[in-house]
């Protein structure tokens, strides 16, 4: 009975580790790196330095916060299936319209949406 209060005690140390603003830069960084990289291969993606990209990061997850706390959606390529997929394809695309230097069109964005779907199951968010 005594190990497992132990473990438990362990376990929420363990919690907030990567959660810091270490943590959430590090996110921001690898995720400017997946855009450029992406934009690199994806047809209709013009690419794009690493500071363009770290604000289209920026504004990616802002926008995907602020659907997640409007409408419960979780807007992530795979977190609710093709309308988590196609929303997160439109936000893509939306980004342009605040990011100087970011030129996609719509077939990219869903091209996008794929690749940094399934980059983001092979490296989760909660790892970083």
């Amino acid at each position: 009975m005594a190990d497992d209060n132990v473990r438990r005690d362990d376990d929420r140390q363990h919690e907030g580790r990567g959660r810091g603003w270490m943590g959430i830069i590090i996110r921001f960084i690898v995720a400017s790196i997946v855009l450029m990289v992406t934009a690199a291969v994806t047809p209709g993606f013009r690419s794009m330095g690493f500071g363009t990209a770290l604000l289209a990061a920026l504004i990616i997850a802002a926008m995907d916060y602020v659907i997640q706390k409007l409408f419960k959606i979780d807007a992530s390529p795979f977190g609710r299936g093709l309308s988590g997929f196609i929303l997160s394809a439109v936000i893509i695309y939306l980004t342009q319209f605040f990011v100087p230097g970011m030129e996609i069109n719509l077939m990219g964005a869903i091209i996008a949406a794929l690749i940094i779907g399934v980059v983001d199951a092979i490296i989760p968010a909660h790892v970083l």
